[in-house]
């Protein structure tokens, strides 16, 4: 689903509507300050001074974060999704927001089982009652992509069928350019937003979506669990059904089990609490540090337990991949932050994150704050400061010396701080930092092995020749292009946005202004030759364009007070 910026005609003719209901619903939610500073009355003339902003009283009620998920839920499927993508990014967005954010994996409404239907014939290519012996009417549950039934194949097996929300793909390919527009105009005009780069999140989000909207992709994920936890006894991956899945369409085994998060239920289920929380654990940080590919979503919803305390993840269209370089790099920090070595934890801290190119990283500020953090959180042993509180103490650090984490490396430790909450309900002495430490040091050691380190020495010798190959071509181009006079350097001026937005807005007003004044003299001179029609003795043409004039004068005077310049 290839996203592209909106055009002039683009706008009016396929997002003018959307464009209309989103920034409706902001100003509603009382984000009209917002809305004014993107400055899109500029060029998106909806008469966005006509929206009622009456409904603010009832708002102000209500935190900034709580507007925002009021908003998400407001907008529609992607806007819920971004929201639910969003709550997993810590790094990114305040911890009040991603607590309130979580709330949106719940009370998605469903769509009526009419198009259900029509969705799954149209798939399947065959009636619903050729495929399945029985097909619930109620949906199972619903989220912001498709919603779940229950049914039963004609050879009888259980089964639950997922299916996509009806146009949905046009629905998200719309509200994804009017998301990036809205992200330019953010990096444009708002200063404190280009940190965040607003239109790399944008980019992130289509990524994720597009791989959610198509529903192999997601059996494509349930399969390669399956593969890799193939002679784990502890974990069950539910079997999916090709002949009836397809991109809408997903039909897989019908597992019963107990909620993970419902302690009572597991209880009276003659379920171990504790032993299902270590095998969780356990289960999580293979994923992680073991195949560095593993479930992105497993809030409780999404995991259940079977006899035996086996555990079963469902929904596995949000999976995270890590490579090996990042599992050691974390690995680093963890023994690091054990160790309560400053200099070390700022050392993979630097190797670990990623900074914009206009930031200079202060080495000795970084270790000092790193030092801080360790004297107030690390009295005792780190596991008692937990993964959850180690993540966000890190990006807090982080965001202060504006550094970012890889995206990945935010899933991961996003899902571990998850699965660590789900198990310290059902264990509250559960150490999840002193589990990981039989993982993080065997990948110290992997890296001290022989044939490990022989490897590393012959890619490091293959890409120096390969590199040593490369250079007499690359200077042999070079100098063909100075000898052609076709050698070109590139300047990037920077800071110019604001300078080239005054001008063009002091041309416009200009502009505005010499027209009102050539209508006022075009009419004085046509009341003074008393051209007909007349009213009265008053030349009609005239007077209308006194009218004009004074109407454009009117608006010009507003716009300027509108924006605090006279």
């Amino acid at each position: 689903m290839p996203i592209r910026k909106i055009g002039i005609v683009s706008r009016t003719y396929r997002h003018i509507n959307r464009y209309r209901q989103i920034l409706t619903v902001l100003i509603k939610y009382g984000f009209d300050d917002l809305v004014d500073r993107l400055r899109i009355g500029h060029y998106l003339e909806i008469g966005l001074d006509l929206l009622t902003r009456k409904n603010h009283e009832r708002v102000d009620r209500l935190t900034t974060p709580e507007r925002i998920r009021k908003i998400a839920e407001e907008l529609g499927p992607t806007f819920i999704k971004l929201g639910q993508v969003l709550s997993t990014r810590p790094d990114l967005i305040p911890a009040d927001l991603v607590d309130e954010l979580v709330k949106l994996q719940q009370d998605v409404p469903p769509f009526p089982f009419k198009q259900v239907r029509e969705i799954v014939e149209s798939q399947l290519e065959r009636p619903l009652e050729e495929v399945f012996e029985q097909f619930e009417e109620q949906s199972l549950a619903a989220g912001s992509i498709g919603q779940v039934h229950r049914a039963r194949l004609r050879n009888g097996d259980e089964v639950v069928v997922k299916v996509k929300r009806p146009r949905i793909d046009e629905i998200v390919e719309v509200d994804l350019e009017i998301l990036l527009d809205l992200a330019t105009l953010l990096e444009k005009h708002v200063e404190e937003a280009r940190i965040h780069r607003p239109t790399r999140i944008v980019e992130e989000f289509t990524r994720v979506i597009e791989r959610e909207l198509d529903f192999t992709t997601e059996a494509a994920h349930l399969e390669r669990f399956a593969a890799l936890f193939q002679s784990d006894r502890t974990l069950y991956v539910p079997k999916v059904y090709h002949d009836t899945t397809g991109p809408r369409v997903l039909t897989m085994e019908y597992v019963p089990g107990t909620p993970a998060g419902d302690v009572e239920a597991l209880q009276a289920a003659g379920l171990d609490p504790k032993r299902i929380a270590a095998r969780g654990a356990q289960l999580v940080l293979k994923q992680v540090f073991v195949h560095g590919f593993f479930h992105a979503d497993p809030h409780p919803g999404n995991v259940f337990v079977l006899p035996g305390e086996v555990i079963c993840l469902l929904d596995f269209g949000m999976v995270g991949r890590i490579d090996r370089r990042g599992r050691e790099h974390f690995a680093d920090l963890l023994l690091a932050f054990s160790a309560r070595d400053a200099l070390r934890v700022t050392g993979a801290l630097a190797r670990l994150t990623e900074r914009d190119e206009d930031v200079e990283l202060d080495h000795e500020r970084l270790e000092r704050d790193v030092a801080e953090f360790i004297d107030i959180h690390l009295v005792t042993e780190l596991g008692r400061l937990g993964m959850g509180k180690l993540l966000r103490g890190i990006l807090d650090l982080l965001s202060r010396h504006r550094l970012r984490i890889p995206a990945e490396m935010v899933s991961m430790l996003r899902t571990l701080a998850t699965v660590e909450a789900l198990a310290v309900r059902l264990d509250p002495k559960l150490d999840m930092i002193a589990a990981t430490e039989p993982y993080v040091r065997r990948l110290k050691f992997d890296r001290l092995k022989p044939t490990r380190v022989w490897r590393d020495v012959v890619d490091s010798g293959s890409e120096l020749l390969h590199l040593a190959r490369e250079i007499p071509g690359g200077l042999r181009d070079l100098m063909g292009q100075a000898k052609r006079g076709k050698l070109k350097i590139g300047f990037e001026h920077r800071g110019l946005e604001s300078l080239i937005d005054t001008n063009e807005r002091i041309a416009n007003r200009v502009s505005f202004a010499i027209v009102c004044a050539a209508l006022i003299v075009g009419s004085s001179l046509i009341v003074l030759s008393g051209i007909p029609p007349l009213w009265g003795e008053m030349p009609i043409i005239g007077v209308a364009g006194f009218v004009t004039a004074g109407v454009m004068g009117f608006l010009l005077l507003l716009s300027i007070i509108r924006h605090g310049r006279m």
